[in-house]
């Protein structure tokens, strides 16, 4: 039976134990997310390699994605190797493997045996690989290729997938009839469009999703309903083909619940911050509360080299609004592969965003973690407000890097330092 077979049937496992107790929530309250959908646990049951479960949802912490994985331009195995050391080493609560460069097999594997978190994919980079290998383009693939290009992820461990199963020719048509300004910028969606346009043919993930369930089920799989119409530019947000994808996204999601698969949706993207809690309303709705999974969203388009601040504004307030899981973004977006320092800086500044809108959803123990840090500055406890930054290894290296003469304060202040004359104040008083 699937996690969602046995919450339905009112059993509470140890698994559930496990995510509830790292959550500070009850037991009983991870099993009915997991019936009603509204939770997801990605550990893949035949991982060879076991890692912590993570529970992703309503009332849950967000959680934080981290990207990696090769490019045609750059195919250093080792360099991935460490990007995902760091993105560990800095708090993500998954990586995503989108290498497209190399051997993607060998690449994909090592990055799941060496992983402590639970290790995504985009199954469809591959199959656009495996055509070029094949010495025929990816238009020639047949819907069964597709397929077993999946239950290979599926058998090698990876515990969530991707697939762009929304994209319809309904959808394209809709979409030449009013182009778009950035018009398809997911890869992912931009194949499935190709193979749809030159077969004139709905896609195949779409026709084929209960194959998709079949699959998954076994594995105990999440299926990421993938946002192939996410918007590229703040013009092309929250347009009509972004929302009749998501509206598919909702249908497939019950049929994956039925089929006891948990299912997240993935959501834009580049969105002005005036549309982004109607997005995620949206989504919550039409997708029956399911899991929303964002990259981002970006609030502004011109933050080229400072696209991790865009996103965290984004993705701060999406997650006070609702979305579940952020995918990261790093300084580098739109402009080159990330380095293991953007990884890093990608991290972080999507953790500090998660944590925001758990704060501002009332997650059990966010607030806690302020009122801590508050306290250690009221003592002016350097070592305990160094030791509770999210990034400990750099607010030491601020500190030490312009020590005072008075060891109690910091440089910025120095004597004029508010919180040491109130105290002394308040002594004299």
């Amino acid at each position: 039976m699937t996690r969602i077979e046995l919450a339905s049937s009112g059993n509470i496992t140890e698994e559930m134990k496990q995510v509830a107790e790292s959550e500070g929530v009850s037991p009983a309250f991870i099993r009915d997310g997991l019936r009603d959908g509204t939770i997801v646990i990605t550990r893949n049951a035949r991982r060879s390699v076991p890692i912590k479960p993570l529970a992703i949802g309503k009332g849950l912490r967000t959680k934080v994605n981290a990207n990696i994985g090769t490019s045609t331009d750059r195919e250093d195995p080792q360099e991935e190797l460490l990007k995902l050391k760091v993105a560990i080493e800095s708090g993500t609560d998954a990586v995503m493997d989108l290498s497209t460069g190399g051997d993607i097999d060998a690449i994909r594997r090592m990055i799941i045996r060496e992983s402590t978190v639970p290790v995504g994919t985009v199954p469809v980079y591959q199959a656009a690989l495996f055509a070029k290998k094949q010495g025929k383009s990816f238009v020639e693939l047949s819907p069964e290729e597709f397929l077993k290009i999946v239950e290979l992820h599926a058998e090698d461990g990876v515990d969530f997938v991707t697939v762009h199963c929304g994209i319809r020719l309904s959808t394209l048509e809709r979409l030449k009839n009013k182009p778009r300004l950035m018009g398809i910028v997911s890869r992912g969606g931009a194949l499935m469009a190709e193979w749809m346009r030159y077969n004139r043919k709905e896609n195949p993930f779409y026709e084929r999703f209960d194959r998709l369930v079949d699959i998954a089920r076994r594995y105990d799989m999440v299926l990421s309903l993938g946002d192939a119409l996410r918007p590229g530019c703040l013009r092309d947000a929250t347009d009509d083909v972004q929302i009749e994808e998501l509206m598919t996204l909702g249908e497939l999601r019950d049929v994956a619940h039925r089929g006891g698969v948990g299912v997240m949706i993935e959501g834009p993207g580049h969105v002005p911050i005036d549309q982004i809690e109607a997005n995620v309303l949206l989504q919550k709705r039409l997708c029956r509360g399911a899991p929303f999974y964002v990259l981002g969203p970006l609030v502004t388009d011109i933050g080229a080299g400072y696209d991790h601040i865009t996103s965290a504004i984004g993705g701060a307030i999406a997650a006070s609004k609702g979305a579940d899981f952020l995918c990261y973004v790093t300084p580098g977006e739109h402009l080159r592969l990330p380095t293991v320092e953007d990884v890093k800086e990608g991290v972080i500044a999507t953790r500090i965003a998660a944590h925001a809108g758990d704060i501002a959803k009332g997650v059990p123990g966010a607030m806690e973690k302020d009122v801590e840090m508050s306290l250690a500055r009221r003592r002016l406890d350097w070592e305990s407000q160094i030791r509770l930054s999210i990034d400990p290894q750099r607010a030491k290296e601020f500190r030490n890097s312009r020590l005072p003469q008075d060891e109690n304060v910091c440089t910025m202040c120095g004597s004029l330092c508010a919180i040491k004359i109130d105290r002394e104040g308040l002594r004299q008083g």
